[in-house]
């Protein structure tokens, strides 16, 4: 009897390393982080696997993915053609949502709603705009008490899609930004603070009066941070919010090829209601999986969160994927293969 009961533990305990190990651990962007640690939760509790998430920034997401040491990884920078040699096997990129960086803000006395171009955005990253009344900040807010104090710039101090993204815009409406510090992941700052992580950023631009920083929208809000009103291509004022991000991606996802591999970028996009700086953020897949249970996790939870996520995804304040988009998808996550089968 004694021998039966120690044999069914051993064996119970065998099935649950089996279902631990079929778990699917990944690393990367903190830009969509509240999306997947919710998406996540959700799928736990529906169908019973666990996803293990380390929010730890897109370079690093990369840089773990390429080592394998990750099941999938995720960014908000599409990996460059140099960074996908560098993979062990051909990779897929498959977004996810689509969200807002923001201009965010800590002036004392003001809590309202600054209106900013991009070439004045990009100056004052440059340390060339230095304080809060400057004139070509007052001649776009006029009646806004402005206060004679220096603005500290708070940006990313690791490698960050966020960072990616907000350069990628500023390249695209200031040519002197676009010439240096330019566009990528990890920037050679003139001025300012660097913080880890968009909470790093949040949380120094929420400590630090006259601070400036930009974040993903959801960011901002949980923590009731202010944030910009933009000037898009069109000429018009627009507020970072699900309509204006989805607008900004409308006309971009209705003219991909339908062999396209979606490293597209959609900041600056036209539309007189589009925000100007917003993305896809993206998992990063192998095209074979090398573990075939593993993999049939992996697959099952792409096609979850591309027909079950929005709602959480908008509840969260960032924008679900075109329905044209999903179904391109479709197709692209029945091309992903199991090793062995």
């Amino acid at each position: 009897m004694h021998k039966r009961i120690t044999f069914l533990a051993a064996a119970m305990l065998a099935v649950a390393g089996t279902a631990r190990a079929q778990d699917l651990n990944g690393a990367g962007a903190t830009f969509p982080a509240p999306i997947y640690q919710k998406w996540f939760d959700m799928y736990a509790k529906e169908k019973g696997v666990k996803i293990n998430y380390q929010s730890i920034g897109s370079g690093g997401g990369i840089k773990q993915f390429t080592a394998n040491t990750v099941d999938f990884g995720a960014s908000d920078a599409p990996m460059s053609d140099e960074e996908m040699s560098k993979l062990p096997a051909p990779a897929f990129h498959f977004p996810t949502v689509m969200g807002a960086v923001v201009i965010t803000y800590n002036i004392p006395g003001f809590n309202g709603a600054l209106k900013l171009t991009g070439d004045l955005i990009a100056d004052i990253f440059n340390g060339k705009v230095t304080k809060w009344n400057d004139s070509r900040i007052t001649s776009i807010n006029p009646g806004v008490n402005l206060p004679n104090s220096d603005i500290l710039v708070v940006h990313r101090s690791d490698g960050s899609g966020t960072t990616y993204i907000f350069s990628d815009y500023l390249s695209s409406v200031s040519p002197s930004w676009a010439q240096a510090p330019g566009k990528g992941k990890e920037l050679a700052w003139p001025v300012g603070l660097g913080g880890k992580g968009n909470e790093g950023v949040t949380g120094l631009v929420k400590q630090t009066p006259g601070s400036i920083g930009y974040v993903e929208l959801a960011y901002a809000v949980q923590n009731r941070l202010p944030f910009a009103t933009l000037k898009n291509k069109a000429g018009a004022w627009v507020a970072p919010s699900l309509e204006s991000v989805s607008e900004d991606a409308a006309g971009t996802v209705s003219t991909l090829p339908a062999n396209t591999d979606f490293r597209i970028s959609i900041v600056n996009a036209p539309g007189k209601g589009s925000y100007p700086i917003c993305s896809f953020t993206w998992l990063l897949i192998y095209k074979t999986q090398s573990d075939a249970a593993k993999g049939k996790k992996l697959i099952a939870f792409l096609k979850w969160y591309m027909h079950n996520g929005g709602a959480a995804a908008k509840d969260l304040l960032y924008s679900p994927l075109p329905p044209a988009m999903v179904k391109m998808l479709d197709k692209q996550i029945a091309e992903i293969k199991l090793a062995g089968m």
